[in-house]
C-alpha cells in the first residue's frame, strides 16, 4: 500500500506492508489530518519510527466484530495490554505498555489502511461528513480539559494560541459559559475564534501590558510553542491554573519559582473520549471543517507537511480514497 514514512526523513512509499495484527479490524483510510504533534515527530518527538498519523475517518474492511464491517469510523488512538487495572477500568490512555496510533510503536493513518482493534471504533453517524468527523480526535483532546478542570460560567479563561487545537478548545469551553479570552499573532485565526465562540481576542506580538499579567483564573496553553508555559504564568492570577495542550520537541523552560510564590496549578491534558466529540460535531452550530486549509491527496503528503508548518495555515487534510 502506499503511506507517509518516517524513518529519520519523512518520505512516500508505494511498497508498505498492509498493517494486519491479529484480533483488530483493517481500516480502509478515506481521508486524514496532520496536525501540530505529527510535526514534532518529524522532528524527533517521541522517537518514532514508521508511519504517523492519528487523526481518520475511514471504513471498516475486516473486523472479529461484523457489525461494524462497512461502516465509516473514528478511532481511539490508544492500545493498551487489556490486563493492567487501567485497562480493566476501559481506559488505556495511560497504560504503560500502550501502544499509540502514529504515536508509539504503532503505524498510523497517513497511509491506505490502518489497524486497530475493534473496540476502539467508534461509528461515525450517516449526516455527518468525513470533513467534520476528522476533527474528532482533537475535539476529544479539547473535551479532555473540562473532565479535568471544574470550569463554571463565573470563570475568565484564557486560551494560549489561534490555531486548530485551540479553535477547537474555545468551541468547547464556550458550552460552559465562562468568559474566554483568545491570546494569538494571527488575526484572522483570531477573528475565527470569535465565531467560535471567544468573547475577547488580542493580537499579541512581542510582550503583554502589564495590565493582562495575572488576571485570568486559567491558562490554557494550546500555541504549540516552547514560550507558551511561560506567557501562561504571567497571565494566571495566584493560585490559577495552568493547562498544557503542546507537545513540542525538546525541553521547555519554567521558571518554578513563580509556581511556588503564586502556588500556581500545572495540568498536563492529552487524549479525550471520542463519543461526546462526535456528539458534540453533530448538535454545534458551527462545522469545524471551516478550520481546513488544504485538501490534498496522499502523494503529495511531503507537500502537505510543508504546507502545515506554514504559520498561516490551519488544518490540511490528506484524502486517501
Amino acid at each position: 500500500m502506499k503511506a507517509l514514512k518516517f524513518d529519520g526523513k519523512l518520505k512516500l512509499v508505494r511498497d508498505a506492508a498492509l498493517p494486519r495484527r491479529g484480533g483488530e479490524a483493517l481500516v480502509q483510510v478515506i481521508c486524514a489530518g496532520i496536525c501540530n504533534t505529527d510535526l514534532e515527530i518529524i522532528k524527533g518527538y517521541a522517537g518514532f519510527r514508521g508511519i504517523p498519523g492519528h487523526e481518520f475517518v475511514g471504513r471498516v474492511v475486516e473486523s472479529p466484530n461484523d457489525i461494524l464491517l462497512g461502516s465509516r469510523v473514528v478511532g481511539e488512538i490508544n492500545v493498551g495490554c487489556t490486563q493492567c487495572a487501567r485497562c480493566l477500568n476501559s481506559d488505556p490512555r495511560h497504560c504503560k505498555d500502550r501502544t499509540v496510533l502514529g504515536i508509539k510503536n504503532r503505524d498510523g493513518a497517513f497511509a491506505e489502511y490502518l489497524s486497530l482493534p475493534a473496540e476502539n471504533l467508534v461509528e461515525v453517524p450517516a449526516s455527518m461528513a468525513d470533513e467534520a468527523a476528522i476533527f474528532t480526535e482533537p475535539l476529544a483532546a479539547a473535551l479532555n480539559i473540562v473532565e479535568q478542570v471544574s470550569i463554571g460560567s463565573s470563570a475568565d479563561v484564557v486560551v494560549i494560541g489561534d490555531g486548530k487545537l485551540a479553535q477547537l478548545i474555545v468551541l468547547v469551553l464556550a458550552q460552559t459559559g465562562c468568559s474566554i479570552t483568545v491570546i494569538g499573532k494571527h488575526s484572522e485565526k483570531l477573528d475565527l475564534a470569535l465565531g467560535f465562540g471567544a468573547n475577547m481576542v488580542r493580537l499579541v506580538d512581542g510582550d503583554l501590558d502589564t495590565e493582562w499579567q495575572g488576571r485570568f483564573d486559567i491558562a490554557i496553553e494550546a500555541s504549540g510553542s516552547a514560550s507558551g508555559l511561560a506567557t501562561s504564568q504571567k497571565l494566571v492570577k495566584p493560585r490559577g491554573t495552568i493547562v498544557l495542550k503542546s507537545t513540542h520537541q525538546g525541553l521547555t523552560a519554567l521558571d518554578t519559582s513563580l509556581v511556588v510564590v503564586n502556588e500556581l496549578s500545572i495540568l498536563g491534558s492529552r487524549c479525550g473520549r471520542f463519543a461526546p466529540a462526535l456528539s458534540l460535531i453533530e448538535n454545534s452550530r458551527l462545522n469545524p471543517s471551516l478550520l481546513i486549509s488544504r485538501r490534498l491527496p496522499l502523494e503529495d503528503g511531503l507537500y502537505g507537511f510543508e504546507q502545515a508548518s506554514l504559520a498561516g495555515t490551519m488544518k490540511v487534510i490528506l484524502q486517501m480514497a
